[in-house]
């Protein structure tokens, strides 16, 4: 802990994504016990809210998971035999749009909607009524994505290309109710992202000018403004792919005079956004565990802010580097590999910021700064081979083939999941009142952390030597390096079981041992979540705090 800090008065609260706050005056917190069923089912408290999507978002995780099992035990020999081709199609079908639409995107929203109001000091979310009804909107979704399989689930994989996903290819019912539930999964984004967007322009406490919100607030601002520009693109796009398999429109059928690229293009403008979706959160969230560990004031607020606002511009600029195999002219190629090049300058000083916090800093080895780091190493790789999936040549090559699955996981997983399971440790102490076991903690990130490279690291060889993505099974050659992935999601496993099972552990346990400033967290660094109790009160203050 850095000592010499000079304290503000008692009553004030100096503010930013690097600031001094002192508590806050006013009757001393008593924490409240949620109970009961009905409250849970009623409720429109923005942290009750907020852990129904953390618990949607675990259970799609253990189902998604579970497909990913399925997938790799079929790829474990080049003739697993354990399913059909259309079984396995079925599987990495709902597996990538589990993890992406019901995992991911709730996960962050879940962290979202319990913090950004706290971090803001706001007692709730501007529409609270709206932000049930934006969870709620999850249930059926999901529910019928699982129903899908009773019905011929999707086989077209996640991006649902037609005409794959028509109704000549795709003639069962299981590939509408995929429709059905990505458009739940949408509008309960929306709405979502239209509340953030209220409550931080409306509800920050007095005197957080937009420059002194923390950077979680300002990553799930930026976030949310993609969701609402993006989401209604990608509405359109499958809603014209029902109605061609329902109503016989032909939007996407070139045999009546659609254009199935049409389809590429307007699901690309909102998935290839749907990335930054997925990481601008989690580098929100990360900016916050490394500045606490570390004991440092994070480096570069200011520019943070702008290169995030800038990835997501960029973002919506380079959907078309996606579609470089599916026939474009040479110059538009040009234009979608020079903004896909760029967009590693703000992601660049993102990762030199993060660096430069914790250089010199007396750093806590905390199971949740363990995954921080792990993520910046992991995320860094991804983005290297982002920047070679940019270079034409190159991706024409590898086009949907393992390199892709490699790339995308090691930004995925090795982003989006490490800095969630890092935000889990670093916030489950304050939701709770409970720590999770470290010792436990630091065994599940080597298990994680080994396994994941053991699993998406041989891809990029695979993919290079020419195995395509999507295949039930593959050339002899192959086989060592597909038991080397397959061994490494085993370890994954055994790490995501003792995860779960400590969550159920401490969860039960009655005594709570977590104070206000749960990871005793220097004047320099704090935010306003450290001003509560653990868990905070319904109010989160019992008055509002005042920035200065």
């Amino acid at each position: 802990m850095s000592i010499g800090t000079p304290q503000p008065e008692k009553g004030t609260l100096v503010g930013a994504g690097q600031s001094v706050y002192t508590p806050t005056e006013g009757p001393p917190h008593h924490t409240t016990e949620y109970a009961g069923v009905w409250r849970w089912l009623t409720t429109v408290d923005h942290k009750l809210i907020g852990i129904m999507y953390l618990w949607l978002a675990l259970f799609a995780a253990v189902a998604g998971g579970a497909m990913a099992g399925g997938i790799r035990a079929q790829l474990a020999f080049p003739d697993g035999g354990l399913m059909s081709p259309e079984v396995f199609n079925q599987l990495t079908a709902m597996h990538a749009s589990f993890m992406i639409f019901f995992t991911i995107i709730p996960a962050f929203a879940g962290f979202g909607n319990y913090f950004v109001p706290i971090l803001i000091g706001a007692r709730d979310m501007a529409f609270p009524k709206m932000n049930a009804f934006a969870f709620w909107l999850l249930i059926p979704g999901i529910v019928i994505m699982l129903a899908s399989f009773a019905f011929g689930a999707s086989q077209a994989g996640w991006t649902a290309y037609p005409p794959l996903s028509g109704p000549q290819y795709s003639p069962f019912a299981g590939m509408d109710m995929w429709i059905f539930g990505v458009h739940l999964a949408g509008a309960s984004s929306i709405l979502g992202a239209i509340n953030f967007i209220v409550t931080m322009t409306t509800m920050r406490a007095p005197g957080m000018k937009w420059f002194k919100m923390p950077l979680f607030c300002w990553a799930t601002l930026v976030t949310s403004w993609m969701v609402l520009v993006g989401t209604p693109v990608l509405a359109g796009a499958i809603t014209m792919l029902l109605t061609d398999r329902l109503m016989g429109t032909s939007f996407f059928n070139p045999a009546q005079g659609g254009d199935p690229l049409l389809y590429q293009h307007l699901f690309w403008f909102y998935s290839h956004p749907a990335v930054y979706i997925m990481i601008l959160p989690g580098f929100g969230m990360v900016s916050h565990i490394l500045a606490s560990h570390a004991n440092k004031r994070i480096f570069g607020y200011k520019g943070m802010v702008y290169a995030t606002a800038f990835i997501a511009v960029v973002g919506f600029l380079v959907w078309g580097h996606h579609m470089f195999s599916a026939g474009m002219e040479p110059w538009l190629r040009v234009y979608f590999s020079f903004m896909s090049m760029l967009v590693a300058v703000p992601t660049g000083i993102k990762v030199f910021s993060w660096l430069a916090t914790i250089w010199g800093g007396s750093i806590q080895f905390t199971t949740s700064m363990m995954f921080a780091l792990g993520f910046l190493g992991l995320f860094t790789i991804g983005g290297i081979s982002g920047v070679f999936l940019a270079n034409v040549p190159f991706d024409i090559q590898v086009h949907d083939t393992y390199f892709v699955v490699a790339h995308l996981h090691y930004v995925l997983f090795g982003g989006s999941a490490f800095t969630l399971l890092a935000g889990t440790y670093y916030w489950f102490p304050k939701m709770t009142g409970r720590y999770l076991s470290e010792s436990l903690g630091k065994t599940i990130f080597w298990l994680i952390f080994i396994g994941m490279n053991l699993t998406f690291m041989p891809m990029h060889w695979l993919g290079i030597a020419g195995m395509a993505r999507r295949v039930y099974t593959y050339r002899e050659e192959f086989t060592a390096l597909n038991q080397f992935v397959s061994a490494g999601y085993l370890l994954m496993l055994v790490g995501g079981l003792l995860l779960v099972g400590n969550i159920f552990y401490t969860l039960a346990a009655k005594r709570r041992t977590a104070g206000p400033d749960v990871w005793g967290v220097n004047q320099t660094q704090r935010t306003l979540d450290w001003e509560t109790t653990s868990p905070p009160v319904p109010h989160n203050f019992d008055r509002i705090p005042r920035v200065t």
